[in-house]
């Protein structure tokens, strides 16, 4: 495939560049006026119009005239394997209720544990199939995936087996997290380590057996997992080879970023809430922080520091958290809006954090998240736009105009 008379082709970063940090993520390079020329799945050349070899000009081209071409987003952070809609808890939101007062109200993650361990697998990969094609179509070329709903040894084994068939059935890069400790089930509220053994001694072994997942998660936060138990979660995951992917900081300073940080997570995600102990420990260290602004946007708390961040010389990456309790959306073209226009983030940091990072924070970064020769060709076309800015600057609009994954244009 050729596409012709490019106005932008968007984050040209050179092969050795895998991941951005601090004032590195200010530098997108976007070549104008440009040819780009996909072959067997990967990006094969691009380069000036003015210099498109002519051996090349019998190609059946797309006019990309007036439109920027960029890599497709790089969604590290998802919830999409779930049984039902939360709307109820929107109106409990709406008539003041906090998330905490939710979830003791027997909502938020429990409630979505009990629709799902009622659902079949067929009928969760039948849902998540939806959502994950109205990604796809909003630009999301990469996309990682979290288990959580399940809680008991069957569910969170249904809800990786379903992930298992995403990955088969999709032709994007999908990696799949262990989330057994998202919250306590009802019947272990006021026995934590009977939980947690049941984690490490039954359904870590069988997610190991059947190789479900690439990452681990825990829930880092007062109220849910403490340091102690996720740092002992985390420990007999590292024995599978599960990495930790871990979610930090969202309600409060819980020192999750911390113990993260000491079990080699790849990231550390939310950290709504931050201080300056955070913000160094993350300067000097190569796990990603993964900001989620849309999930403030929906809960109404806190948008977290991407310029303390930025200027502290951290890895930052974005994602959507798409889930039914806390941010039912999957549309990266708002997250990227959302952090320019709340977390204050420079168009081209945002675009960065959401494909190269994006990319980093899942391990596919030698093979996607930028315009390099060698690459996936996952990349997605504009409309006709004045200017690189416009796309996040027309918040809520989608600019996207076709969506090509592995070298072929997505049609659904």
């Amino acid at each position: 495939m050729l596409i012709t008379n490019i106005k932008g082709l968007v984050g040209i970063h050179p092969k050795e560049t895998l991941v951005l940090r601090g004032s590195e993520m200010a530098n997108l390079p976007v070549l104008e006026n440009a040819w780009l020329l996909l072959e067997d799945g990967l990006i094969k050349d691009f380069g000036l119009m003015n210099e498109i070899p002519p051996s090349i000009l019998h190609l059946t081209s797309i006019n990309a005239k007036g439109k920027f071409v960029f890599p497709s987003w790089c969604d590290s952070h998802t919830h999409i394997v779930f049984a039902a809609s939360r709307e109820e808890e929107f109106v409990m939101k709406i008539a003041g209720k906090t998330y905490e007062e939710i979830a003791a109200a027997g909502g938020g993650i429990l409630n979505s544990a009990h629709k799902l361990q009622q659902a079949s697998e067929d009928e969760l990969f039948e849902s998540a199939s939806l959502r994950l094609n109205d990604m796809i179509k909003q630009g999301t070329g990469a996309v990682e995936i979290k288990s959580g709903y399940g809680l008991t040894v069957e569910s969170e084994l249904k809800m990786l087996r379903v992930i298992k068939r995403l990955k088969t059935a999709f032709p994007i890069q999908i990696k799949a997290t262990f989330l057994a400790a998202h919250t306590y089930p009802i019947d272990y509220k006021n026995n934590h380590q009977g939980y947690i053994d049941l984690i490490i001694k039954e359904i870590l072994p069988a997610v190991a057996k059947e190789k479900l997942a690439d990452y681990i998660d825990v829930f880092c936060e007062k109220g849910f997992f403490s340091v102690s138990e996720t740092d002992e979660i985390l420990s007999a995951a590292a024995k599978y080879g599960l990495k930790p992917k871990i979610h930090a900081n969202q309600l409060s300073v819980s020192g999750g970023v911390q113990i993260g940080i000491k079990n080699n997570a790849i990231s550390v995600d939310h950290l709504e809430e931050t201080d300056d102990e955070v913000l160094s420990i993350l300067a000097n260290n190569n796990t990603i922080a993964t900001l989620l602004p849309s999930c403030s946007f929906y809960l109404n708390i806190p948008f977290a520091n991407a310029r303390g961040l930025l200027n502290a010389n951290a890895k930052v990456a974005l994602a959507t958290d798409y889930n039914p309790g806390s941010t039912p959306s999957g549309n990266m073209n708002l997250v990227v809006s959302l952090a320019c226009i709340k977390l204050k983030m420079l168009p081209e940091e945002a675009i960065n954090a959401s494909t190269l990072n994006g990319a980093a924070a899942m391990e596919l970064n030698r093979e996607m998240g930028s315009i390099t020769i060698g690459k996936k060709a996952n990349l997605f076309i504009t409309r006709e736009i004045p200017s690189l800015a416009f796309l996040p600057y027309s918040f809520g609009q989608s600019q996207i105009e076709t969506v090509i994954l592995n070298g072929e244009i997505y049609h659904g």
